[in-house]
């Protein structure tokens, strides 16, 4: 009979290693049953636990010992799990076999604790750390970098101590993970440091990996704008490029109010003041607007300007430089005795201080007596930094004192500076512009009108003629400086819209999107944009501000080489005494060297017309097919940046559109005779173009800024006209387009005009039928420019020899072969035709000085004579004669002679050029 429970101890504490499933328990686990030994009633049959889902179960050992061992049934996990508490009992196995009646021990409680296996790696929080430091300084703690453990237990869970695994390095770490340096870092030995750093924990497991720790060495606290460029590239073609993208001010927390920066765009050493367009004068009167009969005074040097030869230039800019020893005297005619009441000078001026105590007049435009007297009609002198304008009126029927003297006192007058300066003449009333400023002169001085003499002026720019009151005329009170761009214009005063136009500048700066500027920012342009001033109170939106400010330059083909930038800053603080100041920003813009551009005239270069053409009302067209290209040379760089060999870099020819601003038609070796020869346009072809044109006996110039194919349209309606072809044979003439007054020139395209006169005309005009020039060549283009140009000219020198031999040859070979054309005439059309295909071939390199390649552009003049050569031509085929034999050898002699001068020039003409 199982009359008694089995007995347990009531507590049991057990450990059990992680990942391990055997329970060491304490006390060990025995149950106890009074009913022993018994069978059944006292033994032990089962443990059994209560708790939810306990990962334990106990089992018995030994039924009559009552031993029973716990343990896991599945591996167990500290970090899931530290501990674990449950109840547990024990069972008889009853009164019999069956276990009926069995009997269960009270509840006891088990604790169990997990032991922690060190199985996991220190690792830390962050990927890298970032610290910055002021130069100079020892720091207690620059940053602490941290690591953690993922284990459960204290003992494998804690980080017992980092260390630095650089090595040589000025830091040290201590066990909490803080790193400082162990001496003062300097920013000019080394901005910036790079440590590697490790962590152990208590059980010595290093991190699997090291962090990267960058320290940042920071100069003292200097205020100033940071991280800006020293060189800014500036490519011709960029537009508007900031100067500044990433600037920012450093105020190293100055209780900063409002801040006042300058930006200064120096540009007095590049042209005249700034880069502007360096066409002539008057082109670019012309562009601006500017009403006709401007006078240039100091133009380039040339047969016609020769007056300004003598003096000293700077041929880039047509700029004149008096050094206080020169003057040019201006031919009689140039400008008109009565200037009227309303007329302009302008002039580009650079002047400095007068050297001595007592300054000089310095004269630089005088109109004075020639002789016997020294009587000064009107001048513009400076004195003492004074611009003064003289005009003395000449005596009429009010013999009363008038205005005569003009002074306006202004500080650019000596400012060694570039400016430009327009005197607009409104008798009585005299303004000055300068750089597009209005100034109303601050004395005017009256005397009396000029008596009325027959003594001759002379007109004289850099000094003043003297013509009286010496014993020797001579020039006095010379001007020292640079002037350029020098005219006079009767009749007309100049509009301040047209003024600003001429001094306008081609660079300056700009500000990127104005609307995005803060609403705080106060900001100022100067006329010329050079300068920019901005103001404002947050430091932020200055900064901003700031990053906008770009450099623009409009030019196509700027001038080369540095712009200097200078910034200047002042700042306001709150109520402070002393503010911070702020170094002044020392920049420079390089502009590079645009690509150069070849500018290439093509067209027929030779041609043959009758006399009677040149005759007529219209005239021949001497240039009907001109074509005027551009083309820019470029380097292109391989793709793949590891081939560095030149080799591999293509050279590329792409072709560009620019402007030009003159064209010359020069007429080469005698110049054209009035009486009897002329060049011609029609100047309605100039209306809605911004050109104009001169004629004279050298040659025909069209010129002002306009694109090449405005150009190409006016130059195709030039006409040559010669009422007396009689006493010429030929006419030759040279082509010669120019981009910035000179600085970029074409080729030198040269054209040769054979006048055919009634007796040799007949016989060209047959002979133009015979040749056919091939379709390929229709439009060939010579890459040499000129040199085949020049080369093609020399083949009609040989022309009259050649021509004359020819048609001697004929005159004989008509008279023998009239027979022969009488049986031609009877055959059949058949054999003709075949006939005058193989005389397709026929030799003629001793003709070719009579081609025409423009054959294309004009209607066969057929006339009956015309016809009776073709004839004679089919009789000269059969002929045998040795009239013949002796033809073919005189025509073989002269093609032996061209040959040896020239074989390859003659090869190339023979397949260019067909007979008229």
């Amino acid at each position: 009979v199982n009359k008694h429970k089995p007995w347990i101890e009531t507590s049991y504490h057990g450990i059990i290693t992680e990942n391990n499933n055997t329970v060491i328990l304490d006390p060990p686990l025995v149950a106890l049953d009074k009913d022993a030994p018994v069978p059944f009633a006292g033994e032990i049959c089962a443990f059994k636990i209560h708790g939810q889902e306990m990962p334990f179960e106990a089992v018995v050992l030994n039924k009559t010992s009552g031993e029973g061992r716990l343990r896991a049934k599945s591996p167990i996990d500290c970090e899931l799990q530290k501990e674990y508490t449950f109840i547990i009992q024990a069972y008889d196995c009853g009164s019999g076999p069956g276990g009926t009646n069995w009997k269960k021990s009270h509840k006891a409680v088990v604790h169990i604790q997990v032991k922690d296996v060190n199985e996991f790696s220190p690792a830390f929080k962050e990927s890298m750390y970032k610290a910055s430091v002021t130069e100079g300084k020892i720091y207690d703690s620059i940053l602490q970098v941290e690591a953690t453990d993922e284990d459960c237990s204290p003992q494998y869970s804690q980080i017992c101590n980092y260390e630095i695994v650089t090595t040589d390095v000025p830091f040290a770490i201590d066990r909490n993970g803080n790193i400082r340096n162990t001496e003062k870092l300097s920013y000019d030995k080394q901005h910036q440091y790079e440590i590697m750093v490790t962590a152990f924990d208590c059980g010595q497991k290093r991190a699997t990996e090291d962090v990267l720790v960058q320290v940042n060495v920071k100069p003292v606290c200097k205020p100033g704008w940071q991280d800006w460029n020293k060189r800014i590239e500036y490519r011709p073609g960029s537009g508007s490029m900031p100067l500044f993208p990433s600037i920012h001010l450093e105020t190293c927390d100055g209780p900063v109010s409002s801040i006042h920066t300058t930006t200064e765009l120096q540009t007095n050493y590049i042209g005249k003041g700034c880069d502007r367009e360096t066409y002539s004068e008057k082109s670019l009167q012309k562009l601006c607007g500017a009403s006709s009969g401007a006078i240039d005074l100091l133009p380039s040097p040339s047969t016609t300007t020769n007056w300004t030869a003598g003096l000293l230039m700077d041929s880039n800019d047509i700029i004149f430089k008096f050094d206080g020893k020169q003057g040019a005297k201006i031919p009689d005619g140039i400008v008109p005795k009565n200037l009227t009441d309303q007329f302009t000078i302008a002039l580009w001026m650079k002047h400095g201080p007068s050297p001595g105590l007592r300054a000089e007049k310095e004269t630089i435009l005088c109109n004075s007596d020639k002789t016997e007297m020294n009587r000064h009609h009107y001048a513009l002198y400076v004195h003492n930094c004074r611009l003064v304008f003289l005009l003395r009126k000449d005596f009429d029927r009010a013999d009363t004192f008038r205005p005569a003297e003009f002074h306006w006192k202004l500080d650019q007058i000596c400012d060694k500076e570039w400016h430009y300066y327009v005197v607009n003449v409104e008798f009585p009333v005299v303004t000055l512009y300068m750089d597009g400023a209005t100034y109303e002169p601050y004395l005017v001085t009256n005397d009396w009108p000029i008596h009325p003499s027959h003594i001759a002026m002379q007109l004289t720019v850099g000094a003043c003629w003297q013509g009286g009151e010496v014993t020797k005329p001579r020039f006095a009170q010379y001007f020292h400086g640079s002037l350029a761009s020098l005219t006079i214009r009767p009749g007309k005063i100049e509009s301040q819209k047209v003024i600003s136009c001429l001094q306008a500048c081609k660079e300056g700066l700009d500000i990127n999107s104005l609307e995005s500027l803060g609403q705080g920012i106060k900001y100022h342009f100067n006329p010329s944009q050079s300068v920019l001033v901005m103001e404002g109170d947050d430091i932020e939106n200055i900064n901003q501000a700031l990053q906008k400010v770009s450099y623009i330059n409009s030019r196509q083909f700027p001038t080369a080489g540095i712009r200097r930038l200078k910034v200047s800053s002042k700042v306001q603080c709150f109520g402070e005494d002393v503010c911070i100041s702020i170094p002044d920003i020392d920049a420079y813009v390089m502009v590079f060297q645009a690509n150069e551009p070849k500018i290439t005239i093509t067209g027929m270069d030779h041609f043959a017309r009758p006399a009677a053409q040149f005759e007529s009302e219209r005239g021949v067209i001497l240039l009907p097919d001109i074509r005027i290209v551009s083309t820019v040379t470029k380097m292109e760089h391989p793709v793949d940046l590891k081939e560095h060999n030149r080799a591999n870099k293509q050279v590329v020819v792409e072709e560009m559109l620019h402007n030009l601003d003159f064209c010359d038609v020069l007429v080469i070796g005698a110049e054209l005779d009035p009486a009897q020869e002329c060049l011609e346009l029609d100047h309605g072809e100039l209306q809605g173009k911004h050109l104009d044109a001169t004629n004279s006996t050298a040659g025909y110039s069209v010129y002002g800024v306009d694109s090449m194919f405005s150009y190409e349209q006016v130059l195709r309606q030039l006409r040559y006209r010669n009422w007396g072809t009689s006493a010429t044979s030929d006419r030759k003439f040279r082509v010669k387009c120019s981009e910035l007054n000179g600085r970029y020139t074409s080729n030198e395209f040269n054209l040769e005009v054979n006048i055919l006169h009634s007796s040799n005309s007949n016989f060209m005009e047959h002979v133009n039928h015979m040749i056919v020039q091939p379709q390929f060549l229709q439009s060939v283009q010579h890459p040499e420019g000129s040199v085949s140009a020049v080369n093609s000219s020399v083949v009609p020198s040989v022309a009259t020899i050649v021509i004359i031999i020819c048609v001697s040859v004929l005159v004989l070979v008509i008279t023998l072969g009239v027979f022969r054309l009488r049986t031609a005439r009877q055959h059949g059309s058949m054999g003709h035709e075949g006939a005058k295909e193989n005389e397709m071939d026929w030799d003629d390199s001793a003709l070719t000085i009579t081609i025409n390649p423009m054959e294309k552009y004009e209607k066969p003049h057929q006339t009956e004579e015309e016809s009776e050569e073709e004839d004679i031509d089919d009789e000269e085929e059969d002929t045998t004669s040795a009239e013949s034999d002796d033809s073919e050898e005189e025509e073989e002699e002269e093609e032996e002679v061209i040959v040896q001068k020239g074989d390859k020039q003659n090869a190339t003409r023979q397949e260019q050029l067909e007979w008229d």
